[in-house]
C-alpha cells in the first residue's frame, strides 16, 4: 500500500492552474510536483515515478488549432507508451478544463479498454459564441465507475472556457458512454430536486456550452481516467463561493465531506484515499 501518493502536475506552454491544483493534492494527504510536459517528453522525469497524473487548466500552446490540440499531440505522440503504461497500471488521470481538452483530443477520453488513444469526442465552441466564467452546479452519476467522484451527489464550481461544448458524431457512442456509466457528471437546473439529471437539452446559462446530454465531465471504462470542464479545484474552501455569507454549511453535498472544506475537496481526496489502498 501506498502511504502518501506522489502526483505529477502537469506545467508549460499555458498551463495557468497547476498551482491550485498541486495546493488541493496537498490539501488531500498527497505530495505534488510541478513537471514539464518537456522533462518527461525529454526523459529527464519518468511518469513511473508518480501514482496520479494531472492535467491542469490554461490555454496551453495559446489554444492554437482548437483548445488541448497540440498539447494532445504532444503527449499522445512524444509520450504514447508511457501514459498507456500509466494507465494500465491503473493509476488515476485528470484533466480539468484544459486539461480535459486534452485528454478528449488525445484519445484517452472517453476512451477504451486498450487505451488506444483513438479520439471520439471533442470539446468546441459554446454555443454562446464567447468564453464563459460563471458558476454551475453539477450531478453525479451514481451509477459510475469513476473513483474520482466516488459519493458525490451534486457540486457547485467555476467553469471558465471559450470551448466546453462536448460532443461526438455518433449517438451510439454516446448511448454507449451511457451505458457503461461513464457520462460521470452533468449541468443540472439546482432549483431541481435530485436526481434531476437528463438528457434533455437545458437552456443557457445552466448548461454553459450547449454540450450533447449537458455533459460536463467523463470518464474512461476502468473509471481511473477522469476529465471535466468545471474547476473543482476551485472550490476547495466554502468561502470561495460567491454566496458562501448567505448560506450555511452544504457539506451534506457529498458523504466524504470536511467541515470548512469546499464540495470540490472531495474528488481529490476520493484519488488520494484510492492510491493509499490499492497501489
Amino acid at each position: 500500500m501506498t502511504e502518501v501518493p506522489m502526483v505529477a502536475v502537469l506545467t508549460g506552454f499555458g498551463i495557468n492552474c497547476d498551482l491550485e491544483t498541486m495546493a488541493v493534492f496537498e490539501m488531500a494527504g498527497a505530495v505534488a510536483h510541478r513537471v514539464h510536459v518537456n522533462q518527461l517528453v525529454n526523459g529527464d522525469t519518468d511518469l513511473e515515478d508518480y501514482h496520479i497524473l494531472a492535467i491542469p487548466g490554461g490555454f496551453s500552446f495559446g489554444d492554437h488549432l482548437g483548445s488541448g490540440r497540440l498539447l494532445g499531440n504532444r503527449l499522445r505522440f512524444g509520450l504514447r507508451q508511457q501514459v498507456r503504461d500509466f494507465v494500465k497500471s491503473g493509476r488515476p488521470v485528470i484533466g480539468i478544463c484544459n486539461g480535459f481538452q486534452v485528454l478528449v483530443k488525445m484519445g484517452l477520453l472517453p476512451g477504451d479498454n486498450d487505451v488506444s488513444l483513438q479520439q471520439t469526442a471533442s470539446l468546441t465552441l459554446n454555443d454562446s459564441g464567447h468564453y464563459e466564467d460563471r458558476w454551475v452546479t453539477l450531478e453525479f452519476n451514481q451509477d459510475s465507475p469513476c473513483i474520482w467522484t466516488k459519493g458525490l451527489k451534486r457540486m457547485r464550481t467555476p467553469v471558465r472556457h471559450g470551448e466546453g461544448k462536448f460532443v461526438t458524431p455518433s449517438q451510439d457512442l454516446l448511448d454507449g458512454w451511457h451505458a457503461t456509466g461513464q457520462l460521470v457528471c452533468r449541468y443540472i437546473d439546482p432549483a431541481d430536486h435530485y436526481p434531476s439529471s437528463s438528457d434533455e437539452p437545458l437552456p443557457y446559462p445552466l448548461c454553459p456550452n450547449a454540450s450533447m446530454r449537458n455533459i460536463a465531465g467523463v470518464c474512461d471504462p476502468s473509471g481511473l481516467v477522469y476529465g471535466m470542464m468545471p474547476h473543482p479545484e476551485a472550490n476547495h474552501s466554502q468561502w470561495l463561493g460567491a454566496t458562501w455569507t448567505r448560506e450555511g454549511d452544504h457539506s451534506e453535498a457529498t458523504s466524504t465531506a470536511v467541515a470548512g472544506q469546499g464540495e470540490g475537496m472531495a474528488m481529490f481526496r476520493n484519488a488520494v484515499e484510492y492510491v493509499k489502498n490499492n497501489l
